[in-house]
């Protein structure tokens, strides 16, 4: 049972056709081939809208690295009041 023999691989095919039959099995290969040739004329519009829009460059971001330092907080004398 370790090694696969023709024989196992005819009854796995033939379980494959009895579940889906042979209309079906065509049927996905065939939705398989628009799917990929949808896929290849994207990626080929994708490529021709590239080249036809010129390209802008984005314009220049600066940071400004001067680091402000905080005013010390002086405490007020009304919240400290002894009752």
């Amino acid at each position: 049972m370790g090694s696969m023999s023709i024989w196992h691989w005819i009854i796995v095919i033939g379980v494959v056709f009895l579940l889906f039959g042979r209309g079906k099995i065509s049927d996905m290969m065939g939705d398989v081939a628009q799917g990929i040739k949808a896929f290849k004329k994207g990626m080929s519009d994708d490529d021709t809208a590239e080249t036809k829009e010129p390209v802008r460059p984005e314009p220049v971001k600066s940071i400004d690295h001067q680091v402000q330092t905080p005013q010390p907080v002086q405490p007020r004398t009304e919240d400290h009041k002894v009752g």
